[in-house]
């Protein structure tokens, strides 16, 4: 590499698009496209991939690159699967990996938490995303991803990830925090849920942060206004936490903001509401 990382204290788990933009040609950084989006949002991640895309990068779909037999959206897969999947999209495990997505910061988090679960080495994300890459008038290609085969040596997320019976036996016991990144509204069940057949509520004994709550202008809020943000929110950013939301996506963005934070016990609920809200016999607070 031509240049080391910028120091971690100041800056991780981000990198400027000034500095990938001076790395483009360093083969021991790649850059992945992790856009996705929600239904509601009418947009085509793949199709905006191929119109414009930072130069060198391969787009990363968190619903191809998933268990395919889960009824749950966008769930873990296996590891050696995950291992040659991430291998033949061109992603090597032992190289810097810049993640981000054409929101600003919305499904990059997941991708970000995702490879690091797998076990790559060193994982980033582009602050602000694309929309900060294009108001720099940096060069964007088009078509598809031209990346080579890589080497990707996944190994097991193990205390990256948490299930439904971790997740119940924190809500049970003092001392870990799940944290639910929905919209208040979907929360407190004043909203309905966009997926048919799920509760409206939440797990009792969870805590809510909306994930939009974290972010500004596409970036991640400063140290200062996260810690003033969950504590606003009555919650503990040093303490043992499992982040949760409708899919296990914004949930990510809750994991960064702690990582950000400087959190060393944090695992994401990879089920999410998508799975709780979808069990009768599992008890759901209102309000």
């Amino acid at each position: 590499m031509s240049d080391s990382i910028p120091d971690p204290a100041k800056t991780a788990p981000f990198v400027s698009p000034q500095w990938l933009a001076d790395h483009l040609d360093d083969p021991a950084v790649v850059p992945i496209d992790g856009s996705w989006y929600l239904p509601t949002q009418n947009r085509n991640a793949a199709a905006e991939f191929a119109d414009a895309h930072v130069p060198g990068a391969t787009f990363l779909d968190i619903e191809a690159l998933a268990d395919q037999t889960s009824p749950l959206p966008h769930m873990l897969p296996e590891t050696g699967w995950f291992g040659r999947e991430a291998g033949a999209l061109g992603i090597p495990s032992d190289a810097t990996l810049v993640v981000y997505d054409g929101a600003g910061l919305f499904s990059a988090p997941r991708v970000w938490w995702t490879l690091k679960a797998f076990g790559a080495r060193d994982v980033r994300i582009l602050e602000g995303g694309l929309p900060a890459w294009r108001a720099a008038n940096l060069p964007l290609e088009s078509g598809r991803s031209k990346r080579p085969p890589a080497r990707f040596d996944a190994v097991p997320p193990g205390s990256a990830v948490a299930d439904l019976a971790a997740v119940e036996d924190a809500l049970g016991r003092d001392g870990v925090q799940v944290i639910d990144a929905r919209p208040a509204g979907r929360f407190t069940g004043d909203t309905p849920e966009p997926r048919p057949g799920l509760a409206a509520g939440h797990m009792p004994g969870s805590l809510n942060l909306p994930a939009m709550a974290v972010i500004a202008d596409g970036r991640l809020k400063s140290i200062a206004a996260l810690r003033a943000v969950f504590a606003d929110a009555g919650i503990n950013p040093m303490a043992p936490t499992i982040t949760s939301c409708g899919s296990g996506v914004t949930a990510a963005i809750l994991t960064l903001a702690l990582a950000r934070l400087g959190n060393p016990d944090t695992r994401l609920y990879d089920g999410s509401w998508a799975e709780y809200g979808s069990k009768p016999a599992l008890p759901v607070a209102t309000g």
